[in-house]
């Protein structure tokens, strides 16, 4: 049960008693830039991708274990968080800080408010609605800042 907690507890960052959510999403962030500066663009995409498939489907399987001991998406599970932030990551440009910053601020918005169907996937069951609402704010927040990017040129 240890392995379970460390995964969706995003290594204890959902512990902490304020917003561990901001705070799962926050730790995926800051890895994903210390990642940024010490590996290629194109590794680090890569990498990327690898991060969200691993962490989906660890998330679901720890997920699944611990809803038995601490109840239906216990607060405390961030792991899904964290693979959302990852896929508005994949939007960034290459050393663009500001861009990660809003990577991070439209997941949480999108996440927070869960709109166009995003509160829908949490009536899927177990630990699959508890890391597709996030993997959908991901994917809103990616499509976005994709379109911003765009639109400023």
């Amino acid at each position: 049960m240890k392995i379970q907690k460390i995964i969706a507890t995003g290594f204890g960052s959902g512990l902490i008693p304020f917003a561990p959510g901001t705070m799962g999403a926050l730790l995926a962030t800051i890895i994903w830039g210390i990642l940024s500066l010490l590996l290629s663009f194109n590794l680090l995409w890569w990498i990327t991708i690898a991060l969200i498939v691993v962490f989906t489907f660890a998330g679901i399987w720890a997920t699944n274990a611990l809803e038995k001991i601490w109840g239906e998406d216990p607060s405390r599970v961030v792991v899904d968080e964290m693979v959302g932030v990852w896929i508005a990551l994949l939007g960034v440009a290459e050393g663009n800080l500001y861009q990660i910053v809003i990577a991070f601020v439209l997941f949480r918005l999108f996440d927070i408010f869960k709109p166009f169907g995003i509160r829908k996937m949490e009536s899927l069951k177990g630990g699959l609605g508890v890391m597709m609402d996030d993997i959908l704010a991901g994917i809103y927040s990616l499509i976005l800042l994709v379109c911003i990017r765009w639109a400023i040129g």
